[in-house]
């Protein structure tokens, strides 16, 4: 084994760097060749992975196990513990401790220093930002009518640098491309550092949060996907707010969320061009053939499945089946590829790709390399967790006063085995679901009653995978900032 680190230069001769791209809220069953033209490209050109899988159906939890190679019982980051502690090695620091460059761009509020995702990362930027700052304006944005939006300007402006804070108000308000959550100018910015950087390979993260609630595209895009006979005013009209949803603080039509599908499929195709204009630039800074450009979701969505809106409370492919692409060195031309895969395999992967070899971080999880000349084992079964509810029952009581029965229920800890042709979930409180995923693909049918026999050989196995791991005993949230609560609200987390 090589010291930790080290480079092994002779094994990888036309892979020099690493570019992670998370299209945040993508699920696997509406990425197509119409929502994403450029994804499919990439896959053609490269490898694509049919059964991907998050270890978890929100954003924290599964950027952590992408980060540290952990389940979400590892790394302990999830909603009873809204934060990345500092004893778990990250995919960045090896790459920074193995003399790479390594830049981040988040979009989204929780993967930030503030929630620990900031170590290893020699810059790590808040994508909604127009200058980097400490204080968030985003309050601005949100304000209904001008009286509000000036009202929120007054509050915040001389937190920190007044200066700062007006410019970031002005961009939100008057510069940002209309319907864009980040990508464009995340891009742009990206551009630019590419042609002014230094001679060091690069890991380059990116996470781009269009597909997220709320549904927001350019009007050009929206009409394109939404049904025939719905207008883009109709659509934009209809109430975005999952927590109340769930909450039966307002009811949708089955009409409502088909228009709702056709905004999400119209974000997917927005973001899908940002992927191909950072495709251009890495081409235009002559760097694309020597890089691995890996593209995935960290979640799904569901969008009247299951009767549910957002992506909580459960553990349906809908939420954790997500797309995965790699293109590049080995990956070139690799057709499409039907193990069963997770994306907390990502870290064993990308650095065996780029040959650093980080026996801290490689042993701390259970990722297991897809690398094409890996010899490792293939996996027969991925494993997902959702470990505590976010937001807490105790945080939508306060909201909502009274809330139903059915959403008291999610007040539980939910885990799942998958193979290729079954599913099974389990919760602490006794709760239980089987489902033959040959014949039922779309898990409606619950047959837990009906083959009790491999319902206890699927929950043995499934107790003996998670009494293996070392349970983090981690507790307690972060205590945010005022304006990354106001975000995480918008995001319909709090």
């Amino acid at each position: 084994m090589s010291e930790p680190n080290e480079r092994d230069g002779e094994s990888h001769t036309n892979v020099r760097n690493v570019v992670l791209v998370v299209l945040d809220t993508a699920r696997a069953k509406s990425v197509s060749p119409e929502t994403a033209p450029t994804l499919t490209t990439l896959a053609e050109e490269g490898t694509s992975f049919e059964n991907a899988f998050a270890t978890a159906p929100w954003t924290l939890p599964s950027h952590a196990s992408i980060f540290t190679g952990c389940y979400p019982s590892e790394h302990g980051a999830h909603g009873g513990h809204t934060f990345l502690d500092d004893d778990l090695r990250t995919l960045a620091e090896a790459f920074s401790e193995g003399g790479y460059e390594t830049v981040g761009v988040s979009n989204n509020t929780w993967i930030t220093e503030e929630f620990g995702f900031d170590r290893g990362f020699d810059d790590l930027r808040k994508g909604w930002q127009y200058i980097q700052s400490d204080t968030d304006m985003g309050a601005v944005v949100r304000g209904e009518d001008a009286r509000e939006k000036l009202q929120a300007t007054r509050d915040r402006l001389f937190e920190g640098n007044p200066l700062v804070n007006a410019a970031n108000v002005l961009y939100s308000e008057v510069f940002q491309p209309t319907g864009d959550d980040g990508a464009s100018r995340s891009v742009d910015w990206i551009g630019d550092w590419l042609e002014g950087r230094g001679d060091d390979p690069f890991f380059l993260f990116c996470n781009l949060i269009e597909p997220h609630v709320e549904y927001d595209p350019p009007r050009s895009y929206a009409e394109r996907f939404l049904p025939e006979g719905a207008s883009y005013e109709e659509a934009t009209a209809i109430r975005q707010d999952p927590r109340a949803f769930d909450c039966e603080d307002y009811d949708l039509t089955e009409r409502e969320f088909r228009l709702l599908r056709g905004l999400y499929r119209a974000e997917l195709a927005y973001v899908d061009d940002h992927l191909a204009r950072l495709r251009e630039s890495l081409e235009a800074a002559g760097e694309w053939e020597d890089t691995l450009f890996v593209v995935c979701g960290d979640h799904g969505e569901h969008i009247g499945e299951h009767g549910f809106f957002g992506h909580q409370y459960n553990l349906y492919d809908t939420l954790i089946n997500v797309p995965l692409v790699c293109h590049g060195g080995p990956f070139t031309g690799g057709g499409r590829r039907r193990e069963l895969v997770q994306l907390l395999d990502l870290p064993a992967t990308l650095l065996e790709t780029v040959g650093i070899d980080d026996p801290e971080l490689l042993e701390q999880g259970h990722g297991r390399s897809f690398h094409p000349d890996s010899d490792g084992e293939r996996r027969d079964a991925i494993f997902a967790e959702y470990a505590a509810p976010q937001p807490s029952i105790d945080r939508l009581e306060a909201r909502f006063d009274e809330i139903p029965d059915r959403v008291r229920a999610f007040d539980r800890r939910l885990r799942a085995i998958r193979t290729h042709d079954e599913k099974y979930v389990c919760g602490d409180d006794g709760f239980e679901r089987y489902h033959d995923l040959e014949g039922d693909p779309d898990e409606r049918t619950d047959l837990a009653a009906d083959r009790p026999e491999r319902v206890r050989e699927l929950r043995k196995r499934l107790e003996e995978h998670f009494d293996s791991l070392e349970a983090s005993e981690a507790g307690g949230e972060v205590e945010m900032q005022a304006g990354t609560k106001e975000r995480l609200a918008d995001l319909g987390y709090l």
